[in-house]
Order: structure tokens, then sequence, then C-alpha cells
């Protein structure tokens, strides 16, 4: 009856769920996914996952657009009455990059376990 708890397996898809969730608000839900980000590289680290660098890159990514998406908008946005031009939007790309590099990852993961079963 003593079930060892795997708590990589938790924090995998707890970070999943994060980052599905926060996608529906992407704005709102930055720090959501940022925080996702984190739980699905450390379980990835954790469980010796082969990609786990790519995810650990795809946090940096997610971590500097986020930062950025705050920084620009504290200072009143970007484009239109603002004074700063449309260019400064470049310094979000990292975010949408990193959580798309992310995702597909996650998809290459469950596709290749569905598999090897």
């Amino acid at each position: 009856m003593n079930k060892k708890i795997n708590w990589h397996r938790i924090i995998l898809i707890t970070g999943i769920v994060a980052l599905i969730v926060g996608a529906i608000d992407p704005l709102e839900g930055s720090v959501v996914i940022a925080a996702g980000s984190v739980l699905v590289t450390l379980a990835t680290f954790l469980m010796r996952y082969q990609h786990w660098k790519i995810l650990l890159l795809s946090l940096i990514m997610i971590v500097i657009g986020v930062f950025f998406l705050f920084y620009l908008s504290s200072l009143g946005g970007f484009g239109g009455n603002s004074s700063l031009s449309w260019w400064w939007g470049a310094l979000i790309l990292p975010y949408p990059a990193g959580w798309l590099l992310a995702i597909v990852l996650l998809i290459v993961r469950a596709v290749k376990k569905n598999k090897n079963k």
C-alpha cells in the first residue's frame, strides 16, 4: 500500500497545465506561463529528459520577453501615442517564441512516449 509519489511527474503536469492556462490570456497570464516554464524545465532536468537544455533556452526566452513586456508597459507602452516606436515591441518577441518552443517540445515528447509504448 505504500506507493511512492512521483514528484517529477506531478511537477511536470503542473507546469504543462500552467503553460496552457496562461495562454488563455497571454498578457495577464505571462507570470503563470513563466512559472509553468520553470516547473517544466525543472521536471525535465530531474527526469533526465534529453532535450531539457532546449527547454532551459525556452525558459530564458520567456523570462526575457515577460521582463520587457512589463518594462515597456511601465513606460506607457509603445507605438500609438507613446514616445516609443513600434520597434520596441520586438523586445517582447522572445516570450511567444519561447512559449511555442516549449509547447512543440512537449508535444514531441508525448508523441515519442506513445510510440515507445
